[in-house]
């Protein structure tokens, strides 16, 4: 069973490998140094509306129909096969977890995920095909990564308390469609049995300011907890308000979902189809290449299984993206995000509030330093107690991490990270006065395509 823990991390190596060497060849992959900004690659950041423009978007940077800046790096690979886009990507942390005070413990652990996509043209559009995989029911201790005040979802019929969730195996099993109505407005369909309904800011998996750090936030499960539901079908419009004499605000993009609003269960490796019950809407504004925002409001039928409450929630985010060229810091890239989350439990009437800054700073291509500052409630520590109050925590994350490698195949980094908390000092002798958490990992993961800046 330990030999298995780890057989993911080392096969998903071997397959990212041999694809890299396979985009070599068909796509012609520039040496260090070169710009890895192929024309397919410029062509393929428009692809979504059906017009080449480098300032959308892109949907390849993102899981479900979410958007990043659209100068945020992409770390994947792209290989053409006939008429088909293939790209992959993902990322691997091999991980020493030492959670601090008297609930926390020390374990060796794998968080990852691997995603593969597969695009053409369908007519007059563009089809997006999207699978997203994750070993973390292997490559995590059970009952899960230790966390201090984490919550949410079950182990063996009880409320998992101090640790997160593995996710599952079908993390992402879904299809995007994008059709150009005229040089204004386009049209997307997205869905599939294992999808992300419009809600909540891009996950922390795919964030490119969470991108250095193996740790889920504590905001987690009032933020973008549904990036996987099993049943999604959305339907929105992409507005260009610069072809709409709205001066240079870039686009729009409004959307609403029909989905499975049940969270996963603990058989990490099925799918749990369910009737679509709940539903959401968002707006996403992209008014320049390195700036998005969204708001999203939905509820949620019964999301928790031993929770009877439906939710409501909302979510509000500012994504920031800059690359650097240059100056005291060399080439690299900086992604800030600040995001808000909110759950209303319908039946208690009571409500939940997270807010979230968090930071990556890549400078002279191989270093990177990270910081991730929350605020979460959190009403389900004590679960067995007869009522339940919300008590804020406060966790602050300060870590960084160095390449080892770095090349238009592989970022393998060695790094690490700190984490301290606030917290009422009611909850001092469960605790501990001042409990201190600390990772160890190397990080996995392709090389970078570059954007022109």
């Amino acid at each position: 069973m330990r030999k298995a823990v780890w057989c993911f991390p080392v096969v998903a190596v071997l397959v990212i490998s041999s694809l890299a060497q396979d985009a070599d060849h068909d796509m012609g992959m520039p040496g260090p140094g070169q710009s890895g900004q192929t024309m397919q690659g410029t062509e393929m950041q428009g692809m979504n509306m059906g017009v080449a423009t480098s300032s959308m978007p892109s949907f390849h940077a993102s899981s479900g129909s979410s958007w990043q800046p659209a100068s945020v790096p992409e770390n994947m690979w792209m290989i053409t096969r006939g008429n088909w886009d293939v790209m992959l990507h993902g990322t691997v942390f091999i991980t020493y977890n030492q959670q601090g005070g008297p609930r926390g413990a020390g374990k060796a652990e794998s968080t990852n995920y691997l995603m593969s996509m597969e695009q053409h043209r369908l007519g007059s559009g563009t089809l997006l095909l999207r699978q997203m995989f994750s070993a973390e029911s292997l490559t995590s201790p059970h009952p899960g990564f230790p966390e201090l005040f984490q919550t949410g979802e079950t182990y063996h019929g009880q409320p998992l308390i101090d640790h997160q969730h593995p996710h599952n195996v079908f993390a992402e099993l879904a299809a995007l469609y994008t059709l150009p109505v005229n040089e204004k407005v386009s049209w997307l369909l997205y869905g599939g049995p294992s999808a992300e309904p419009a809600l909540g800011p891009v996950t922390y998996i795919h964030r490119q300011s969470a991108s250095e750090d193996p740790e889920a936030p504590l905001g987690h499960h009032l933020q973008d907890s549904t990036h996987t539901s099993f049943g999604v079908v959305t339907t929105g419009f992409i507005f260009n308000l610069s072809e709409l004499n709205l001066s240079k605000l870039g686009f729009l993009k409004i959307e609403g979902s029909a989905f499975n609003g049940h969270e996963p269960n603990e058989e990490r490796w099925s799918i749990q189809l369910a009737p679509l019950d709940s539903w959401s809407f968002r707006g996403t504004s992209a008014p320049t290449r390195n700036w998005t925002a969204q708001y999203s409001y939905g509820r949620l039928l019964h999301p928790e299984a031993l929770d009877p409450n439906n939710e409501l929630r909302q979510s509000a985010s500012l994504e920031y993206n800059r690359p650097l060229s240059g100056g005291k810091l060399g080439n690299g890239n900086w992604a800030t995000s600040l995001i808000w989350g909110r759950k209303h439990k319908e039946l208690f009437n009571t409500t939940q509030n997270s807010y979230l800054l968090e930071s990556t700073l890549n400078f002279r291509q191989r270093n990177y330093a990270y910081t991730r500052l929350e605020l979460a409630d959190k009403d389900e520590l004590f679960p067995q107690a007869p009522i339940h109050p919300a008590y804020r925590i406060g966790a602050y994350t300060f870590g960084g991490v160095r390449d080892l490698a770095h090349n238009q195949h592989w970022q393998v980094g060695l790094g690490g990270d700190v984490t301290f908390y606030s917290k009422p000092a009611v909850l001092d002798p469960i605790y501990g006065n001042d409990p201190v958490s600390f990772h160890l990992f190397v990080r996995v993961r392709p090389g970078s395509m570059e954007h022109s800046h």
